[in-house]
């Protein structure tokens, strides 16, 4: 059947090559079968594959899912660990960041004057759990809002917690605060690739609707 439908359809191409041989009578002379018609309607409204598409978006998007999931935890469970030792005098990390606070306000006094206002080292630890958890939480759903809190903590946090630029290459101190100081910035890296990436990329997905097959 399939060298006797290659064979029709080879002497009409070879037909319509004459100038001079009309096109109905090459219809008359060369009929078709039925089955040769039926079989270029069965490929002219061959579907897409939808089914096999459908299900690798799900698998996509629930990687994409995970991943942001692993992302923010990291700044979610830092958040939910401050929150935890915070009590009345802001946990661990005020006493971090008690000293630091301080050098930067001798620093700003030093070169404006006596009018520097006192920055509250728990405000700043509660400034801290606000965006790392709000951030987070929204990031996990793909918001970029989220993605910009995160990006507001480790622009201003980054540089106050990890500054290794305050000690000589030889101190212990300046080769424990450099990767950390680095595997900030690298997560800053990545949230700026992911906005640039849910800009670039269209939202919206254009649905094609599906064939009707017709009856012949």
């Amino acid at each position: 059947m399939k060298s006797n439908e290659s064979s029709v359809i080879n002497r009409l191409l070879a037909s319509l090559k004459e100038p001079n041989q009309p096109l109905w009578f090459l219809l008359l002379l060369h009929r078709v079968p039925s089955s040769s018609r039926d079989f270029s309607l069965s490929l002219s409204e061959t579907q897409p594959p939808t089914t096999i598409h459908s299900f690798h978006s799900i698998i996509m998007g629930f990687f994409s899912f995970l991943g942001r999931l692993l992302f923010a935890s990291l700044f979610i469970l830092s958040a939910w660990q401050m929150f935890n030792d915070f009590g009345d005098d802001g946990g661990p990390a005020a006493v971090e960041l008690a000293p630091k606070i301080e050098s930067i306000h001798r620093y700003l006094t030093s070169k404006i004057g006596d009018g520097v206002p006192t920055i509250d080292v728990k405000h700043v630890v509660l400034a801290s759990m606000a965006l790392k958890g709000l951030g987070g939480i929204l990031f996990v759903f793909g918001s970029t809002t989220g993605a910009y809190l995160l990006m507001y903590y480790l622009l201003f946090m980054t540089p106050l917690l990890h500054d290794f630029y305050d000690y000589e290459v030889d101190d212990p101190m300046f080769h424990a605060l450099l990767p950390d100081f680095v595997q900030s910035v690298a997560l800053l890296g990545a949230l700026l690739f992911f906005v640039g990436m849910k800009t670039v990329i269209p939202r919206k997905v254009i649905k094609k609707k599906p064939l009707k097959t017709k009856t012949v």
